[in-house]
């Protein structure tokens, strides 16, 4: 058994691995180095930084002292989903494990990583005080009108230009693309990075099914009801709150397999999609009317 629980982590690296190349937003993950477990599987422990702005020089009694905290806060992770699968009975545990490996591998990439960065978007755009402009993007020129609207308000408002991300629809993007001028290239410079996000990733609202009541027993998502096409979102890093991490898998042999006579695989993906309330200025989310 020991075997099977050290096989198991050993997968953790690779899976995480497939989730960065495969994810739209994993560009926004924090620092994993910053953020502790919590006493719970789904709690994270997040440094939260205050500091007083300037005040008054005396050249009599020179400085006023201010003040500079940072706390700890437990949060409670607002994804936490999972699923397990059985394969049939195979030779050995090694055998088993590269099974594993491939089923884990395909399913993070169809399966978790679209509901993932659907899951972070909807959250994002539904956060109050965010910049959130509703209209249809009818051409490349409105497309570009938009984008620059979008950084002209975050450079007035001071959200620095790095790390500021853009996510857009490839619908969009090649409206842009096929302008190819001088105006539309120098709107897209404005961002750090662009982000090309399918439409059925990219909406407001979206319903995460229980994966055992009737009508939801395949499991994911689905757009919710009410819920807007995103045409694009521009996030400052520093705005969210994003961690993600993957539980070490369960292996469990058919031996010991009180469900069926096969090899049970036990997947769990937790994680934390908000954003922090003083820095609401660094994410601007464009929606269909």
């Amino acid at each position: 058994m020991a075997n099977l629980i050290q096989l198991a982590s050993s997968y953790v690296p690779v899976l995480d691995e497939i989730y960065q190349e495969a994810s739209k937003t994993a560009i926004l993950d924090g620092n994993p180095e910053l953020v502790q477990a919590g006493a719970n599987a789904n709690e994270l422990v997040i440094p939260m930084m205050t500091m007083d702005g300037l005040a008054e020089y005396s050249r009599n009694s020179g400085y006023v002292s201010g003040d500079v905290s940072v706390t700890n806060q437990t949060k409670m992770c607002n994804f936490d989903r999972g699923r397990k699968f059985t394969v049939d009975s195979m030779d050995d545990a090694e055998t088993a494990g590269i099974a594993f490996g491939q089923l884990a591998g395909e399913f993070i990439r169809t399966k978790v990583v679209p509901e993932l960065d659907a899951f972070r978007f909807a959250s994002y755009a539904g956060l109050e005080g965010i910049n959130q402009v509703a209209g249809d993007l009818d051409g490349g020129e409105a497309v570009i009108g938009a984008l620059r609207a979008a950084a002209t308000k975050m450079d007035e408002d001071e959200v620095p230009m790095e790390e500021r991300h853009l996510f857009i629809t490839p619908t969009l993007y090649g409206a842009v693309q096929d302008l190819d001028t001088s105006k539309s290239r120098e709107v897209l410079s404005r961002y750090e990075t662009v982000t090309l996000v399918p439409q059925s990733r990219f909406v407001t609202a979206i319903e995460q099914l229980d994966g055992k009541s009737a009508g939801e027993e395949m499991g994911g998502y689905k757009i919710a009801s009410g819920a807007k096409n995103i045409n694009f979102m521009v996030v400052h890093k520093s705005a969210v709150i994003q961690f993600s991490k993957h539980v070490a898998p369960k292996i469990i042999p058919p031996e010991i397999n009180t469900d069926s006579d096969g090899w049970l695989y036990g997947y769990r993906q937790v994680g934390i999609a908000e954003g922090y309330k003083n820095k609401v200025a660094g994410i601007c989310v464009h929606h269909g009317a």
